[in-house]
């Protein structure tokens, strides 16, 4: 059976034994939204448990927006308007709104990529700041968590009378969902927070994981430091596998945000009965499978319906490489996972990026992984703790020869966005 699996900016198709092939994998269909802009603006009137932000607007100097980096597919072009809108109308200043990146500790966006993603005259009309979370003195610091995290928070967000986050909600490998309290920490937080954030006795914790909100320590420590440092309201979105609008939860932090973890999850959340030999999975597709980076969330999603020692097939075009220098560096010249992990909790032995080859290391210590990647040279690959393919078909070839000719396979075409689990 010919499979459509997301690649890059199209898809990849990827022939799979009938025999072999349990199932196919999607997001459960919602109804896209109409009109996407009169929704966003329907729940700025009527937020749940918040005022309408036009009421929050009123008598307030200035206002800081935050949206999400280029590697999330969120519909700025969409959402960013009509909050624009309703500041303005309601008499903040147009030169005293700030439009804030939450680069966490990726690269700034800037150029025809910010274009891309807020619109040409969003551009040309508002002041757009990157956060760069390496610049300590951009900081504020607001004190310690109850576990001892040092708070360090972008200065253009504190300094700002109305405080404003969006975000997309996904399924996230960390903090169990995206959005709401993410889009402060790591958004706009500094390094020196990610590394407790990022640390090994988060990680390392069984419930630091996809899908989990409950007893999760990294979306607990997160939510205490969004709280610390403020935020008014929220306008967070969920997405069809089109990228098309099919939800708007607006309001409280808190309560909005779980309002839209719930519709997420009734969406993305797969129930598999038993575990499987192969699972054949994405990095769900440009943005987030430019880099091997970011496609790692691809294979961390779908540990759970693995079996022990079975085999993982990552499909990721990797079109800007593996990741940043350091990312690369650390991984290249990392020759024992185990090792690696051990050597975490010495705070003297800190990376950036550490994190990622951290749950890289989760993942080999249950499967196999193939992976299939055309922005990374095939030498380079074969560095990476992966087995590099010249195909996708090579790789199921492969996997079928270690697990039999009656191996069983899952394939997802759209990676990290769904949430297959076993059933208990």
């Amino acid at each position: 059976m010919l499979v459509g699996m997301k690649y890059g900016k199209g898809d990849i198709q990827v022939d799979i034994p009938d025999s072999n092939l349990v199932s196919v994998l999607e997001l459960r269909p919602a109804p896209p939204i109409e009109s996407p802009q009169e929704a966003v603006l329907r729940a700025l009137r009527e937020p749940i448990d918040s005022v309408p932000l036009a009421q929050l607007a009123k008598g307030k100097r200035s206002a800081c927006v935050v949206i999400s980096d280029i590697t999330r597919p969120v519909p700025n072009k969409v959402i960013l308007p009509p909050i624009l809108k309703t500041l303005e109308e309601n008499g903040i200043q147009r030169e005293n709104i700030v439009i804030l990146i939450a680069t966490g500790i990726h690269r700034p966006n800037e150029g025809k990529e910010l274009e891309g993603m807020v619109g040409s005259n969003i551009v040309q009309n508002y002041k757009i700041v990157n956060h760069l979370s390496g610049e300590l003195d951009t900081h504020k610091y607001l004190g310690l968590t109850k576990n001892g995290t040092p708070v360090y928070v972008d200065k253009t967000y504190l300094e700002s009378d109305l405080k404003i986050t969006t975000a997309l909600i996904e399924p996230h490998l960390m903090a169990g969902y995206s959005g709401g309290r993410k889009a402060i920490c790591p958004g706009i937080s500094s390094i020196e927070t990610m590394k407790v954030m990022h640390g090994p006795k988060l990680l390392e914790h069984p419930k630091t994981t996809t899908g989990v909100i409950e007893g999760n320590p990294f979306h607990e420590e997160a939510t205490e430091i969004a709280q610390m440092a403020g935020v008014d309201f929220i306008v967070n979105v969920a997405i069809d596998r089109k990228r098309r609008l099919v939800g708007v939860f607006a309001g409280d932090l808190l309560t909005a945000h779980l309002s839209g973890i719930k519709f997420v999850e009734k969406n993305a959340k797969i129930v598999l009965y038993s575990p499987v030999d192969i699972v054949l999975t994405t990095s769900a597709g440009y943005p987030l499978d430019a880099t091997f980076y970011q496609a790692i969330k691809g294979l961390v999603g779908v540990m759970d319906i693995v079996k022990p020692g079975g085999s993982i097939i990552l499909l990721s075009e990797c079109s800007e490489g593996v990741g940043s220098t350091p990312f690369t560096e650390l991984v290249i010249r990392t020759k024992d996972l185990q090792k690696f992990v051990e050597d975490l909790y010495d705070p003297q032995n800190f990376v950036i990026d550490q994190w990622q080859l951290e749950e890289l290391a989760k993942v080999a210590r249950r499967a196999d992984i193939y992976c299939y990647a055309d922005g990374i040279p095939y030498d380079v690959l074969g560095q990476l703790f992966v087995y590099p393919l010249k195909s996708p078909e090579e790789g199921i070839n492969l996997a079928l020869q270690k697990h039999g000719a009656n191996a069983s396979i899952v394939a997802i075409p759209e990676g990290p966005y769904i949430l297959p689990v076993l059933a208990t």
